[in-house]
């Protein structure tokens, strides 16, 4: 979770970007920036956007697993070095500071990182913050926090006595120290501001704009969901709602093998039913095409930790660009959204009855309005609006270190 933009506060908590915030600087003067990430950028989504907001105006530095993603100067840490060894031993007797130190990822990214500055680092997670700040001194580190770390795994009861001391000693003694921070949703940022007392900015996880038109919506309602295949997202309600509809639907999953077993018992659910079909993922960048031939995207998520009960995921902003209605639960920001531009239904709670309401209320009619409305919001739930939060944080330290 982490922040974008502001100016102009919209329903998401982001404002309208200001155009004349950001010049491109010549290549010769160009500000060098680090981004650094414990993941595979190229396929990260989140910081992915990250870098091609600022690679034609900085010098960007990438660091983190995989490929490099695209024109930009990429130190990988090897595959086989993992991010989440910290040694159990030091995280039991609280000694964080060699915890740290003991993590495979931190250690191959000092070695990649030994000798090099920067003007700017853009840390992404609490997990790097303290990296970066060995990197440059805190005015000039923006850290994109993403989620709220320190209860990430709050429904995994050896995940909270263990390690969430731990994130919470990362975000006193590093992440307050930062020149800025963002995060994914207001709910998220609030939490930050009353445990650390940093507010950070908030930057969605929006989806970039689609050039897309609404498809047509035929006497069946076509109902899809994507994304992972993970018990406790509790998947298994969507197919048992749409199969008990009283409304002609149909049901499309397109799911990550992220538990590959629980996937083989939602395919055996689905095929025990008439109205559902399961499908692998499709790659990202076919994704929002593919939604594009459906007529509403479903997004039902228990609330079962505390950043799902405050989500604002991708696959909201995915059927926003791929002009769907939405039905999703009541999830607060999700919810709000969808009220305030009028995207599509809100669930009475969380259970697969009050879904089926919902899906039983749908209509040809009241979908292409839904439609009409993903259409007419896409510009300003679009990812394009939404760095600005990132380009005005990063730009703000360039210009410091500039002065």
């Amino acid at each position: 979770a982490s922040g974008r933009r502001r100016s102009t506060p919209s329903s998401t908590g982001a404002a309208a970007p200001d155009p004349s915030s950001h010049e491109p600087s010549s290549p010769v003067s160009r500000p060098s920036l680090l981004i650094l990430s414990f993941s595979p950028i190229a396929s990260d989504a989140r910081v992915l956007k990250q870098v091609h907001a600022f690679q034609d105006d900085y010098q960007v530095t990438t660091c983190g697993y995989g490929p490099a993603p695209g024109g930009v100067e990429h130190l990988r840490i090897p595959d086989d070095v993992r991010a989440d060894d910290t040694k159990f031993r030091l995280l039991a007797a609280r000694l964080y500071r060699a915890a740290y130190s003991s993590t495979g990822a931190v250690r191959a990214a000092r070695r990649l990182l030994a000798g090099r500055s920067f003007d700017v680092v853009l840390a992404d997670d609490v997990e790097t913050v303290p990296l970066a700040l060995e990197l440059a001194p805190p005015g000039r580190v923006h850290a994109d926090l993403h989620e709220y770390s320190p209860r990430l795994h709050d429904d995994v009861r050896a995940w909270v006595f263990w390690r969430a001391p731990y994130v919470r000693w990362l975000c006193r003694r590093y992440v307050r120290r930062v020149a800025s921070t963002t995060t994914v949703g207001q709910g998220l940022a609030r939490q930050y501001e009353d445990d650390f007392g940093f507010r950070p900015g908030v930057v969605t996880n929006a989806t970039p704009y689609a050039d897309l038109a609404p498809g047509a919506v035929g006497e069946t309602v076509r109902v899809v969901h994507s994304g992972a295949a993970l018990r406790n997202r509790d998947l298994g309600l969507l197919i048992e709602a749409v199969e008990g509809a009283a409304a002609p639907v149909t049901l499309d999953l397109y799911l990550a093998p992220n538990e590959p077993a629980y996937l083989d018992e939602l395919r055996a659910l689905a095929a025990a039913g008439s109205r559902t079909r399961v499908h692998d993922a499709v790659p990202y960048e076919r994704l929002v095409a593919t939604l594009n031939t459906y007529d509403v995207g479903v997004h039902v998520l228990p609330p079962v930790n505390f950043n799902n009960r405050f989500a604002l995921p991708n696959k909201f902003f995915d059927y926003v660009q791929a002009r769907l209605a939405l039905v999703v639960g009541p999830t607060p920001e999700m919810a709000e959204v969808v009220r305030a531009r009028g995207l599509g239904l809100v669930t009475e709670d969380f259970t697969a009855g009050a879904l089926a309401d919902a899906v039983g209320r749908l209509t040809p009619e009241s979908v292409a309005s839904f439609k009409a409305a993903s259409q007419a919001a896409a510009r300003d739930l679009s990812a394009e609006t939404q760095v600005a939060g990132w380009v005005r944080a990063v730009d703000a330290i360039a210009r410091g270190v500039r002065a």
